[in-house]
């Protein structure tokens, strides 16, 4: 996820932008703004880096944006608690 954010930067901010608005995260113990802030600041080499910069992205963000004006078909559900949930009833 990290290599993703730090390859496809504008993409990233988009699932930031939802994330925030919706109120829902990426994972139930961390939000993707965290993991781009972290790509930023842990200087890891990403290898090729997509500017996502045609009109095809551009049209792409103005649908997303379009859409986090309409309420949701479903409200989000929120992670109640921080920590890992365990796969089964088994594990620990």
């Amino acid at each position: 996820m990290l290599l993703a954010s730090a390859r496809r930067p504008r993409l990233a901010d988009v699932y930031a932008e939802v994330e925030q608005v919706r109120g829902d995260s990426l994972r139930a113990d961390r939000r993707i703004a965290y993991l781009i802030r972290h790509a930023k600041t842990c200087e890891i080499d990403p290898g090729v880096v997509c500017p996502d910069d045609g009109p095809e992205f551009t049209a792409l963000q103005l649908q997303v944006r379009a859409a986090l004006t309409m309420k949701p078909r479903k409200e989000p559900e929120l992670a109640r608690d921080s920590g890992r949930r365990p796969m089964c009833d088994g594990c620990s």
